[in-house]
């Protein structure tokens, strides 16, 4: 099994910055991929950004340039630093592990709130 803990999210208003992080433990292969998806209200969970053990990051076309995911030296944390942020980007936050044959795992969720 794999945990998944998230921390960072909260309210900003437009235009600001919020970094989430996302700490794994567990039985963590020495291949994966991490990311973060999102999820607003009434809406489906959506890709945000992606980054493997080989640092290859993926993201949404709504948050390139705006938003970065770095992994830590030990690559079991993953973080990602969201600038200029906007309404649209207030969403419920999941961290997210893929690993093996179809195998993955999420976090409980972080609020992000973006206020115009």
């Amino acid at each position: 099994q794999v945990q998944l803990v998230e921390s960072g999210g909260g309210l900003v208003q437009a235009g600001g910055s919020l970094r989430l992080s996302c700490a794994a433990s567990g039985n963590i292969f020495s291949i994966n991929v991490m990311g973060w998806y999102r999820q607003a209200p009434g809406k489906q969970r959506e890709l945000v950004a992606t980054i493997s053990r080989g640092d290859n990051t993926n993201y949404a076309d709504s948050v390139k340039g705006r938003f970065t995911i770095s992994r830590d030296s030990g690559k079991n944390t993953v973080s990602l630093q969201m600038n200029s942020l906007k309404p649209e980007d207030t969403a419920v936050y999941y961290c997210n592990l893929r690993q093996g044959v179809r195998v993955e795992y999420w976090g409980q969720g972080t609020q992000v709130t973006v206020s115009s």
